[in-house]
This record gives C-alpha cells, structure tokens and sequence, in this order.
C-alpha cells in the first residue's frame, strides 16, 4: 500500500515548531526578568514593555503550536494515537498523582502546623526555661517589636516565630516603626530601637533587646508581676519627679512607670532609714553635698545587697564649693571610683565643646551590650571619672567613653576658650560613666558624671532615656531573673576550590554530564531502530 501523501504545507511545519520554541525560551529569558523585579534586584525603567514582551512570547508560542497542528495535522494525529502518546498520558497520570499527594500533604501540614527543627545546632529550639514559660501563660500574649528602618528585623522575627509556634496560640506579635508612629512609642514607654513590648491583659513590659535570655526573663516578670520599687532621693537641690520647675525627672519617672516600677521620693534627713522594698536609689544631681549620716544610712544599704546610681555634676556647676562630699569619698574608698573635679570639654561637638559626646560603650555590660550603634549619649557639662583602685571583690567597668578629642578641664574660665594643658588637664578618651558590682555583697553601683542627660529636656535626645532605663534596670537587678546558657552556632564557610579543582568542576557540569545525557538518548534512539 502506497503511503499516504503529505499535504504541501506539511513542508513548511516545522517553521511552526521554530517559532513556538524560540517562544519559548523568551518566555523564560522574561520570567527570569519578572522574577528579578520582583525580588528588587533589578528595576526597568518601564516595566509595562517587559510584561508586554511576556505576553507576546505566550501568544506566540500558542501560534506556533497550532500553526504546526494545522500544517501537519497526520504527525499531531500519529502522535496523540501513537506509542508515544500511550507512555506520555501514564507519564501524566503519575505526575498527577503525585502532585495530588503533595497538595494533600501540604492542607494537612497547614492545617495542622508544628515546628520540625532540622538544623545541625538546633538553632530554632528554644530553652527548657522559655517552653516552661510559654506553657504556663495564664493568658494570651501580644508582642509589639518597636523597629525603625535603620534596624534589621530578621533574628527578631525568627525569634518571636519560634515563641508563637511554641505557645499554643497563646503568643503573637507585629511590628511598629517608631518613627512613623511615635505616639505608641511614647505610650509604651519605649525609648530607643529594638525593643519588645509584652502586653497581657493590663500589664506590660518591655525586653530591651531581641534575644531568648531578655524575652524569657521580660515573659517571666509578666507572668509574675513582683513589686519592684526605687527611689529618688531629696534634700540636696536634686530635680523633682512630678514636673514643674526644671530640673525635673517627671520623663524618667513615667517612663520606669510604663515598666511596672514604682517610683518614689526619699529624703534620707527626714526618714533616717532606707526602705526596705527599695530596689534602688537613684541619687540624680545633688546641688549639696549628702551628710555622713546619710552616705551611712547608703552604704550600710548596699552592704546588706542594695544597689544605687549615682549621678553627680562637675563642681563648678553645684553649689558644693569647697565643701568635703562625703558621697564622693565612699565612691573612691569602697568601689576604686573616682569623680575628676574637672569638666568634659569634647571637641567632636565644635558648637558646644561642653556637651560630652559618647564615642564608645562598653560591649560586655548588660547596661550597654544591647545600645545599637545608632545611637549617641550626649552628657551637657559632665564631670569624668576614673578607676583609682580595684577594691577586693568589687568589678568596675567603665560603660560609656569620649573619644581623645576631649580632655576634663580642671581650670576652666568664663569667657575664655579653653585649651588643654599637659600635667594639668585629663587626657582623653574619658570615662563619663562607670558601672561596678560587689561580688561578695551582691551591691550594684552605676555612676555617671552628669545628671543633666537624664532630665526631661535631654531624656528623649539620641540614647539618654536609653542608657538611663538601663542603668535602673541592671542596678534593680531585672536582668538576674533566669540564665538561659546561649548556643554557639556551627560556623560554616564555603572554601573556593584551586584552579585545577575550578576546571575540573567546569568540565564536569558543562562537558561530561550534558554528554552523558545526550550518549544516553542517542543510544536508546539506536537501540530501539535495530528492534525496528
């Protein structure tokens, strides 16, 4: 039987499949494009013409397909008819099929979801001590991340992942820019970036950074909302905590509020005694120098475990004058730190010279550790302080530093520009706050040489209310509440191979595996035209 004549068009059919697969690959070339856009690796200058050539590339395939269809109509019937069709439409099923299951799987998965942690280090697992916390929320927990744009949200987010998938439903959170929405920054009481507001019920509080250790034990302190009481002490001249006439603290004070603390005034002259629910004494710019009965009544407070922080100006701007400050004096004998009778002049801030400006924290002291580098302490007429000695028992360490562009003048004179002089004047980088701890006692000591920063005219200014909440914070001892050991993480890098190794990779995934591909189809081709 003659075979069947092809139609004249038939010729010309492949032109068909030409167009559709050259198609094709623009079809891929513009989805590779698409993708880049999307992912905000690259920006067109118009976009609409790349989605326009994307649509052209589609039609054009579909053209092509049914141009070959209608020009060949005998191959597209031999090929739906034939063996082909029969191994391509079991290759369908199964490929159905398993899609099929994997689209089952994924409902149940997502209907019922649970954390696996598949990493070598168990990264993503969180502590004994946070699963118990998270097991015993008596309610549910919202979480408000306080993140501007200058501060990378990913551990964070990964973090408060890990504790809602961990609690049962009982945890969730968002995120909030302060910076577009100052007004629930104030009202939470946060100051400065990255930190975490926990709210359940009517009570909150705040970690101050985005770690397991600060949210477990910020989580803990919720759940067992304890009193923690501080004081600020009177008599001296020192500002006020309920507003009015300046100086006053009323900004430090509602901010200690906004976290569960209860603020108080102390007059030491009055009372004679230090309260015993005192957590901490804040001692914030005396105008006159405390009495030896009260530095008594203080020192006998933190032997038995107590905790002040001490924040006193240079003399020059108190009325202290010659007078002995028997605050000073315990400073230096009991803890080795000693307040310079100088004043900080810092010529990073050439507009005001007077105005210390923080150049470096402390990496290590819980006070600073968590300080993003975004922001600066700006100490106006501050005092140094140095480390004299280092009484037994006691770790000082200095947590806030000017750069060695300032020096603490010791003779500084109206109305003349000072001038640095050798033998007579600190040379910078000084200290402008020292943290220290009793490791016998359990006493804690934060001293700065300023109290001005802390003042409602400065509190809000880059990190001050920052280094300021802090400081009561680790001298009320918040940050002692558990101790979660940190994991260290499997540190992985890709090592480049040498030169030989470079050809050898190259020859092997351009050459060898493409030719063992193309060996393979070519010798089933020939094999199965020997079986005819």
């Amino acid at each position: 039987m003659a075979p069947k004549q092809q139609p004249p068009s038939a010729r010309y059919a492949f032109i068909g499949l030409l167009v559709a697969l050259v198609a094709c690959v623009s079809t891929g070339f513009i989805g590779l494009v698409k993708g880049a856009i999307s992912l905000q690796i690259y920006t067109p200058t118009n976009p609409d013409t790349i989605t326009l050539a994307l649509q052209i590339s589609i039609a054009l395939i579909v053209v092509g397909l049914a141009a070959y269809a209608l020009m060949a109509p005998d191959k597209i019937r031999r090929f739906i008819t034939g063996r082909q069709a029969r191994y391509g439409s079991n290759a369908l099923i199964l490929s159905l099929a398993f899609l099929g299951i994997i689209g089952v799987a994924n409902y149940i998965a997502f209907q019922n979801p649970k954390n696996i942690d598949l990493t070598e280090d168990k990264s993503h697992t969180l502590a004994k001590e946070t699963l118990q916390a998270l097991a015993t929320l008596p309610e549910k927990v919202s979480a408000v991340a306080f993140y501007t744009t200058s501060l990378p949200t990913d551990t964070a987010e990964q973090l408060l992942r890990d504790f809602k998938s961990n609690s049962n439903g009982k945890f969730d959170y968002r995120f909030v820019n302060p910076d577009l929405d100052p007004v629930a920054a104030r009202e939470a009481g946060v100051t400065g970036d990255g930190k975490i507001m926990l709210v359940m019920g009517d009570r909150k509080e705040i970690a101050s950074s985005a770690s397991e250790t600060e949210l477990t034990r910020t989580l803990i302190r919720l759940i067992s909302p304890d009193a923690r009481v501080v004081y600020f002490l009177t008599g001296h001249g020192e500002g006020g905590i309920d507003g009015g006439a300046a100086p006053s603290f009323a900004v430090a004070r509602g901010t200690l509020e906004s976290k569960n603390y209860t603020v108080n005034s102390l007059n030491l002259l009055v009372t004679n005694k230090v309260p015993e629910d005192a957590l901490a004494i804040i001692v914030p710019g005396p105008m006159k120098p405390l009495t030896n009965q009260e530095v008594f009544l203080l020192k006998s407070y933190v032997q038995a475990g107590g905790s002040l922080v001490v924040m006193e100006d240079p003399v020059a701007v108190t009325e202290f004058g010659e007078s002995a400050d028997p605050l000073a004096d315990y400073l230096n004998s009991d803890w080795g730190i000693l307040l310079n009778n100088d004043i900080v002049i810092d010529l990073v801030n050439s507009q005001n010279p007077l105005q210390a400006v923080s150049s470096q924290y402390s990496p290590t002291h819980p006070i600073t550790q968590n300080l993003t580098q975004n922001y600066i302490v700006i100490l106006p007429q501050a005092r140094s302080l140095s480390i004299s000695s280092q009484p037994e028992n006691v770790a000082a360490t200095p947590i806030i530093m000017t750069t060695e562009q300032s020096w603490g003048e010791t003779e500084l004179v109206s109305g003349q520009t000072p001038e640095f002089a050798d033998g007579v004047d600190f040379p910078g980088p000084l200290n402008l706050a020292v943290a220290a701890e009793n490791s016998s006692t359990g006493g804690r000591m934060v001293v700065f040489g300023n109290s001005i920063f802390a003042t409602d005219e400065a509190f809000d200014a880059f990190g001050n209310g920052n280094i300021f909440i802090n400081s009561v914070d680790w001298a009320a001892e918040q940050d002692d509440l558990i101790n979660i050991t940190p994991r260290e993480p499997i540190a992985r890098s890709f090592l480049p191979p040498s030169s030989f190794g470079l050809i050898m990779i190259m020859i092997g995934t351009i050459f060898i595996l493409p030719g063992l591909v193309v060996v393979a189809g070519v010798s089933s081709w020939i094999s199965r035209r020997r079986r005819g």
